[in-house]
C-alpha cells in the first residue's frame, strides 16, 4: 500500500521530471522551425527507398548513393509524351533558373526518369532532358527496374496500345504526373501534385534547402 511517504516521494519525482522537461524545452536546443511551404507537401516521416539501379545518360549507374547530398524532384515520364512531359519539364527548368545562384554542392536537382524503355535509350532520355534544361539529370532502365523504381515512389506507369490504324510503335505511356520530393539522405520526403507553379516550387527548394544548411 501507498503510504504518505511513498506517496511524497512520487510527488518530488514527477515535480522533478517536469521541471527536466521545462528546462529542456526552455534552454535545450531549438529544432529549426519547418519552412512554409506552398507546393510541396511533406510527409510526416520520411521514407526510405530500397535499393534500386538505373542508368544515368552519361553512362555510370543511378543508385541510392547518387542521389544523397540535395534535395531531388524526380518526374516520371518519355520523351515521345505528347503534353504533360514537356509542359512539366519547361516547368521545372523555370524553377531550376531561380536556383542558379546556389552552390552546385546544395543546388536542388531535378531527375527525368524515362519509363518507356523500348523507344528510350539513356542517351535519348538525357538529349531531351537538357533540351531544357543542361543541369537536368536523365535515367531509364529495363522495365522491371522502372516498375520497381515508381512504385517505391508510390507511382504507376502503364504502356497505352496504339490508336487504331497507327503504327504499332506509335503507343502512349500513361504515367503519373506528380512530382516526388527526396531529401538530401535520398529519402521520399514529399510530393508535388499538380498544376505545377514554378515560382512555389522554386521557393519551397531554396527554404528546404537553406533550412538543410543550419
Amino acid at each position: 500500500m501507498f503510504n504518505r511517504t511513498t506517496l511524497w516521494i512520487l510527488l518530488v519525482a514527477l515535480a522533478a521530471g517536469l521541471g527536466l522537461w521545462a528546462a529542456q524545452r526552455t534552454f535545450g536546443p531549438r529544432q529549426p522551425a519547418a519552412p512554409a511551404l506552398q507546393a510541396v507537401r511533406m510527409f510526416p516521416e520520411p521514407r526510405t527507398l530500397p535499393a534500386f539501379s538505373l542508368q544515368q545518360s552519361d553512362g555510370t549507374r543511378l543508385v541510392p548513393g547518387e542521389l544523397q547530398g540535395h534535395w531531388t524532384v524526380v518526374f516520371l515520364g518519355f520523351t515521345h509524351c505528347p503534353d504533360v512531359c514537356p509542359t512539366t519539364l519547361a516547368e521545372l527548368a523555370s524553377a531550376q533558373k531561380q536556383w542558379a545562384s546556389l552552390p552546385d554542392s546544395t543546388r536542388p536537382r531535378v531527375l527525368f526518369v524515362s519509363v518507356d524503355p523500348e523507344r528510350d535509350t539513356a542517351i535519348a532520355a538525357g538529349e531531351y532532358a537538357h533540351a531544357f534544361h543542361r543541369d537536368t539529370l536523365a535515367a531509364t532502365g529495363d522495365l522491371p527496374s522502372l516498375e520497381a523504381f515508381a512504385r517505391s515512389l508510390s507511382m504507376v506507369f502503364m504502356k497505352a496500345p496504339a490508336e487504331a490504324g497507327a503504327p504499332a510503335d506509335r503507343y502512349n505511356v500513361d504515367h503519373s504526373a506528380t512530382l516526388a520530393i527526396l531529401d538530401p539522405q535520398g529519402r521520399m520526403a514529399g510530393i508535388v501534385q499538380p498544376p505545377l507553379v514554378p515560382r512555389d516550387i522554386a521557393a519551397d527548394l531554396l527554404a528546404l534547402t537553406q533550412r538543410q544548411g543550419r
